[in-house]
């Protein structure tokens, strides 16, 4: 079980109570390893890479509240996701794990390091930094809305909605993913939409606390502009033991662009940081 709880709780100011139940799929056995997906996502996102990892690691898929098969919560910010993830640990009996998120997972997965370093054996961040984001989803936020006002019959008529506010092809179909068919034959969103919207500027902050002393990967996609020099700095200040990694002609979505890339880096990384731990249960 993991230890200090209280004290951890009472240290990141949130109340057990209120924490949500998250959905989770599990594959693979050794050293846990925690998969954090990232705004408007499920932890689905990363099965590429859950399977990439299986081999050497018990592998965790989570859906961070508000999103996929998770429950909701109105009000949150990274500190209440990173507490609902810590509370998911010590529900399972982990008392150490390396945590792998991508954009907002990888705040995320940042937050729960400097939050719990002694619980975070090593943290890999995929196309995100440590600092406050502007805003850069009314697009996105339109095309729910306007699949919510519509009450589309299928995933097509929902894509061509979607296409009216979002001209990114690859955007839709990261959208659609999220689509779910109810009793009325209607297609909703699983991700509580009017949550997402009022917590928005809480997911663009940075995350904060001390240092974490611990191995950190800083993986980012090279055609992408949420990792530059500024953000690496950021990350040195907070993780000073981090690494960085730009893949080649591949944007925000490297581990669905460069899938083979990404993956190997993630398991090289882990294998490498953890030693003896991957290959124990």
């Amino acid at each position: 079980m993991v230890a200090n709880l209280a004290a951890n709780k009472e240290r990141s100011g949130h109340n057990k109570a209120l924490e949500p139940t998250l959905h989770a799929s599990v594959v693979g056995v050794g050293s846990p390893v925690i998969l954090l997906h990232g705004l408007f996502g499920m932890g689905s996102n990363l099965g590429g890479l859950a399977r990439a990892l299986a081999s050497d690691f018990e592998v965790h898929q989570l859906d961070l509240p508000n999103h996929g098969r998770s429950s909701w919560q109105e009000n949150s910010d990274l500190h209440d996701l990173a507490a609902s993830v810590f509370a998911y640990l010590k529900n399972k009996g982990l008392s150490r794990v390396a945590v792998v998120g991508h954009s907002l997972g990888g705040k995320v997965a940042m937050q729960m390091a400097l939050s719990w370093p002694e619980h975070i054996s090593a943290v890999v961040v995929a196309d995100i930094a440590p600092v406050e984001y502007p805003a850069s989803h009314d697009a996105v936020f339109s095309a729910i809305a306007a699949v919510e006002a519509a009450r589309p019959k299928s995933r097509s008529e929902a894509g061509e909605l979607m296409q009216g506010s979002v001209s990114e092809p690859s955007v839709v179909q990261f959208l659609t993913m999220s689509l779910k068919r109810d009793d009325e034959g209607v297609y909703t969103w699983r991700f509580n939409a009017s949550a997402l919207r009022d917590n928005y500027e809480n997911f663009r902050q940075s995350p904060t606390g001390p240092v974490y002393p611990g191995a950190a990967l800083f993986v980012y996609g090279l055609a992408s502009d949420y990792v530059d020099e500024v953000g690496m700095r950021a990350a040195l200040d907070l993780f000073p033991r981090a690494r960085f990694q730009g893949i080649p002609d591949t944007g925000h979505w490297l581990h669905a662009e460069k899938p083979q890339v990404f993956n190997r880096s993630v398991l090289d990384f882990l294998k490498q940081s953890l030693g003896k731990e991957g290959s124990q249960g």
